[in-house]
């Protein structure tokens, strides 16, 4: 009982002040904003946001940026004053002003001591599940190393069928992806209002909803300004999607004196989209009930013990039997030594794979493979326990007084 009201604590603080409370945060800013109205690169305000970066970096928080501005950049350098709608045209302004963009947020960030690293997607990229899991370790494995990942559609090749539409869709899908605490969406308003306050002199802004609710969309309105393509309905509609992951979203202006700062602290600016799912509640359940099982990993009792009552990730030395046949990020049933399913989990290795590291050491499995994913067969954070098995497994390991120390991982 006091870790279940010890985590509800959390998730309400989570919900009063997500920037403060959040670990890993996804900042998204639009193309007014970086371009400085479609004027061009706006090299002091990415200082600006490189500064403040440095700040969150500081204080232990993992940041990654999804930028827009590609095209609005190469419109200038062009000479073109209004968006072009021609696929190859876009995709010509996207090549010559992702340069620049690159070129900008490197040496902005690297003034502050940050590192970045570009990075850009698709929508192929994060539908194709073997795309999505490669996408995924990169973003990880940048932000254990320290860097910032400066995040764009790829729209240099993107298409009709496979564009994302706007960048507050891709900040939601990384949130998502990463497995974020927080997105927050800086652009030219102060938030989300009752109408749109260039027209309603008596709209009035909302300063925490609730994400997904039907009536924010009809308060949003359409697009915005000629230069960036979303809007505020895209922003709902991208704090809806980053909801059902359990992201909080914060709306707020981009010109707003140490923005992301202020939020960190725990400062209220702009719109706060709660998601009412805590996200790893969302996550397990999605785990849990909406994917198809390929297969399945039987455990020795020691495993099933540590992996159940202990909370720890699965290694490979726990593992007696393998069915089905499964690829790299396939979710797949875990069994104990009778064969009941206690756990379900997305899997870091193929089925040929795990047949040929299971019973062996985390140690051993580059020299088995020739490489390495991860030393999990399934970390504790992809993987879902069965409640009715929990409770025996509990009960089992307080009779048993121990587990196998090979078989988990803290």
């Amino acid at each position: 009982m006091p870790e279940k009201r010890g985590a509800r604590r959390r998730a309400a603080a989570s919900a009063e002040a997500p920037v403060r409370e959040a670990r890993r945060v996804v900042v998204k800013v639009g193309s007014s904003l970086v371009t400085n109205d479609g004027r061009g690169l706006d090299a002091d305000a990415i200082s600006q946001w490189g500064r403040q970066l440095a700040e969150l970096r500081a204080l232990g928080r993992e940041v990654l940026m999804v930028s827009s501005g590609a095209v609005a950049e190469g419109m200038k350098r062009l000479g073109w004053t209004r968006r072009p709608h021609a696929m190859d045209e876009l995709q010509a302004a996207a090549a010559v002003g992702q340069m620049g963009l690159a070129q900008v947020y490197e040496s902005a960030f690297r003034a502050h001591g940050l590192q970045t690293a570009q990075v850009l997607l698709t929508h192929e990229d994060l539908a194709d599940r073997k795309r999505y899991l490669n996408a995924r370790s990169t973003l990880l494995a940048l932000l254990a190393l320290g860097v910032v990942p400066i995040i764009n559609e790829n729209d240099t090749v993107v298409t009709d069928e496979i564009k994302f539409g706007d960048n507050d869709t891709l900040g939601a899908l990384v949130a998502n992806l990463i497995d974020a605490d927080a997105l927050i969406i800086l652009t030219d308003q102060a938030g989300l209002f009752t109408a749109d306050p260039r027209r309603d002199p008596d709209a009035r802004l909302l300063e925490r909803v609730v994400a997904g609710d039907p009536a924010l969309e009809a308060m949003a309105g359409g697009v915005g300004s000629s230069i960036g393509r979303g809007g505020m309905i895209t922003k709902v509609l991208a704090a809806r999607r980053a909801a059902s992951g359990g992201v909080h979203t914060v709306v707020a202006s981009g010109r707003e004196r140490d923005v992301l700062v202020r939020l960190a602290a725990g400062e209220a600016i702009g719109t706060l989209f709660v998601a009412q799912t805590p996200r790893l509640a969302a996550r397990k359940t999605w785990l849990a009930d909406h994917l198809q099982l390929r297969g399945a990993v039987r455990l020795d009792a020691g495993a099933a013990r540590a992996l159940v009552a202990g909370g720890r990730s699965l290694l490979p030395i726990g593992v007696t039997a393998v069915s089905g046949d499964f690829s790299r990020g396939e979710a797949v049933a875990i069994c104990d030594p009778e064969g009941t399913e206690i756990a379900r989990g997305l899997i870091n290795y193929s089925s040929a794979e795990t047949r040929l590291i299971m019973r062996r050491p985390s140690s051993e499995i580059e020299a088995i493979l020739g490489f390495m994913e991860h030393p999990e067969l399934i970390h504790r954070d992809n993987l879902v326990l069965r409640q009715q098995d929990q409770i025996a497994a509990k009960a089992d390991l307080a009779r048993s007084g121990r587990s196998s120390p090979r078989s988990g991982r803290p």
